[in-house]
């Protein structure tokens, strides 16, 4: 039963991973006809100076890091390592949540993959985030690369997350077991010393 639900977990990893190639897929494309050329086409405001479209190429990785460096490939390939050793160990027993944070991930990495295939080595980016009163100006970036990161940041606040959890749930589990087996749980260090200075008051 397990098994099969995890099976069916994994379905729909699968239909995410789809889902954010095909959008992020027909939006490049979209944005390849429409505001072409790079860098010289016209822009689409969307929140005044916010928020606009523009079409660039992109020769580096997630928001233009690592622009052609070794030091992209080298963290692709253990990016790529990382994510199929947890997707891996989660196949049978990983929850739905993991499940559709791994389909956003692989989803937004497969696209731009198939992008520097396509292209020659670069990926196609076009949303850009401002804030002018700040003088900021955030990397443009794409569909996949949101995806990416925000894959990225769900799985790392889920395992810190579990790792505060998971302390808690073992003093939990452990004084079940006590009250249902009439066992008490083991004593702690400074438990047994108070133990046997009471004893010793009462001698």
């Amino acid at each position: 039963m397990k098994k099969r639900r995890a099976r069916i977990y994994d379905a729909f990893a699968l239909l995410t991973a789809i889902l954010v190639l095909v959008l992020d897929q027909w939006t490049k494309m979209w944005v390849v006809i429409n505001l072409s050329p790079s860098f010289l086409g016209p822009r689409i405001f969307l929140i005044g100076n916010y928020l606009t479209l523009y079409y660039i190429r992109n020769n580096g990785a997630a928001f233009s890091l690592f622009a052609n460096s070794i030091v992209l490939v080298l963290l692709i390939a253990v990016a790529i390592g990382v994510i199929g050793y947890l997707y891996i160990r989660n196949i049978n027993t990983g929850s739905l949540w993991y499940k559709l944070i791994f389909g956003l991930i692989i989803g937004g990495a497969l696209s731009n993959l198939i992008d520097r295939a396509r292209h020659g080595g670069y990926v196609v980016d076009f949303i850009s985030f401002n804030i002018p009163q700040l003088n900021f100006q955030f990397a443009v970036f794409n569909l996949a690369d949101a995806a990416i990161s925000v894959g990225v940041v769900l799985l790392f606040v889920s395992l810190l997350l579990g790792s505060f959890l998971k302390p808690e749930s073992a003093s939990k589990k452990t004084s079940v077991v006590g009250e249902t087996t009439g066992i008490p749980p083991c004593p702690k260090g400074d438990e047994i010393l108070q133990s046997s200075k009471d004893h010793d008051v009462r001698n």
